[in-house]
């Protein structure tokens, strides 16, 4: 379950990531596979060569990438997700989600 994103935010992210952008969405998540994960950052881009690139490239598996028809994506969360939305730059979302 997804919480703690606007709806306009959403749409930026889906815009992006149809237009082949690398885009990063983080939300609050619960889900009872991953016990004591409150956050999930959606890392996509509609250009499957440019994500799996994106992917090798912070030593991510290109095989876990969630291939959605419309807005592909990668789920970062636990500590890996922190470390890469420093690397990328996205203090906002670090600072908005206390990660």
């Amino acid at each position: 379950m997804a919480f703690g994103i606007k709806r306009d935010e959403l749409y930026r992210w889906k815009d992006a990531v149809s237009r082949g952008e690398i885009a990063f969405l983080t939300h609050y998540w619960l889900d009872d596979r991953f016990a004591g994960v409150t956050t999930v950052t959606k890392v996509g881009c509609s250009d499957l060569e440019r994500l799996t690139n994106w992917c090798l490239s912070h030593g991510l598996n290109p095989q876990y990438i969630h291939h959605s028809p419309s807005y592909p994506h990668y789920d970062l969360f636990g500590p890996i997700q922190k470390k890469i939305l420093e690397l990328e730059q996205q203090w906002e979302q670090i600072e908005r989600f206390h990660l």
